[in-house]
């Protein structure tokens, strides 16, 4: 597995979900986009803390059929959780842009 995070770029934003206003526990969601190059086996490690998270709750992926055109919709990747540390690997495919959309509190 090839460690693809340094080619990566992540935006961040809070999604306003939450009932309570300034709540601890309001949901912000991650948005991962990868280089067009990004394969199978890759791998993406994102620090839960550094964006203000404790606990992964979701992810979605798409990806790009025509570069920087078409986008679809994907099944979830492979993911684990070891410390507060989240490591996505990218599933069998071909050589690809992908943008990952990562969910938690």
């Amino acid at each position: 597995m090839v460690a693809i995070t340094s080619d990566c770029v992540f935006y961040e934003q809070d999604t306003g979900m939450s009932k309570e206003k300034n709540s601890p526990f309001a949901m912000k969601e991650v948005m991962i986009e990868t280089p067009a190059t990004a394969a199978a086996t890759n791998t993406i490690v994102m620090t839960l803390a550094d964006y203000g998270l404790t606990t992964f709750k979701t992810i979605r992926q798409f990806r790009h059929t025509t570069a920087n055109s078409v986008v679809v919709a994907g099944t979830a990747p492979t993911t684990s959780v070891t410390t507060g540390v989240l490591t996505i690997t990218l599933p069998a495919c071909v050589a690809t842009k992908y943008v990952f959309v990562v969910g938690g509190i």
